[in-house]
């Protein structure tokens, strides 16, 4: 082999260790938890809107500084969680979200302008919300619930 050879295969040797490096430290550390120790809010939140609905798993995401948590329900459904036991999403892909956990002006003009139709998933972030309905249609609101756009 010549030195020319030798030295494109330690490049290609170093990219190959620096695209594993990556991909280790891009991986989630998913930790499996019981519900009980989620945060009391999103405790409370479950027992408030998820009352006996059976839990598959619950798990913390660890990601850099980030923490969120995770409850997947048996039937498929399932809620995120801040760090701080705040939801962030619930998704409901064989339901619809409870009309609790949508602020009243979402829900009106959802009824108002998409008659017969439900909300099947909820975001939330600190820009708004984005909801999804029955038809696949994603709404945007900002965070006092007057709608933006059709995302």
């Amino acid at each position: 082999m010549n030195s020319k050879m030798k030295n494109q295969m330690k490049k290609m040797m170093f990219m190959a260790c620096l695209v594993l490096f990556a991909l280790t430290a891009c991986a989630d550390d998913d930790l499996p938890i019981r519900t009980n120790q989620l945060p009391r809010n999103a405790q409370q939140f479950l027992t408030q809107y998820f009352r006996g609905v059976e839990v598959s798993y619950a798990k913390q995401d660890d990601e850099g500084f980030d923490k969120s948590y995770e409850v997947v329900f048996v039937d498929g459904n399932k809620v995120e969680f801040r760090r701080d036991g705040e939801w962030k999403e619930v998704d409901c892909r064989y339901g619809r979200v409870p009309d609790a956990i949508v602020p009243r002006a979402i829900l009106d003009f959802v009824r108002q302008h998409y008659a017969g139709q439900y909300i099947r998933k909820i975001e939330r972030d600190r820009h708004g919300y984005e909801v999804k309905l029955t038809s696949g249609l994603e709404l945007k609101f900002d965070r006092n619930g007057r709608f933006r756009k059709i995302d």
